[in-house]
């Protein structure tokens, strides 16, 4: 399983940014996919989540201004960051849970930087 995010960068506060996450070695579109964020010296945080189904889910700190999505035919996930501020300067990583495999799997992490 291999999940390869990319999309990050450096934007001012206010900008827009989006997340691409493309998955492979899996049944895509069986699986729930999730955004985590780690900015230096916190602890990892979800940020969204997409279900098979489409269903969403959010951390309060990014409703209404973040929205997750899905391609199942491209295999890929996305996180459209919008209205951005300098607290979401992050590494932020894709991930998914396996059940029939035991465990989950994590991209290589994209840098997004807000500047203020």
């Amino acid at each position: 399983v291999q999940l390869q995010a990319s999309g990050g960068g450096l934007v001012q506060t206010g900008g827009s940014l989006r997340l691409f996450c493309a998955a492979s070695g899996i049944n895509f579109s069986l699986h729930t996919m999730n955004w985590y964020r780690q900015a230096s010296g916190k602890q990892r945080e979800l940020v969204a989540t997409i279900a098979s189904t489409g269903s969403t889910n959010y951390a309060d700190s990014v409703k209404a201004r973040f929205i997750v999505s899905r391609d199942n035919a491209k295999r890929t996930v996305y996180l459209q960051m919008d209205s951005l501020k300098p607290d979401d300067t992050a590494l932020y990583y894709c991930n998914t849970n396996v059940p029939s495999r035991q465990r989950q799997y994590w991209g290589q992490g994209t840098q997004v930087t807000v500047s203020s």
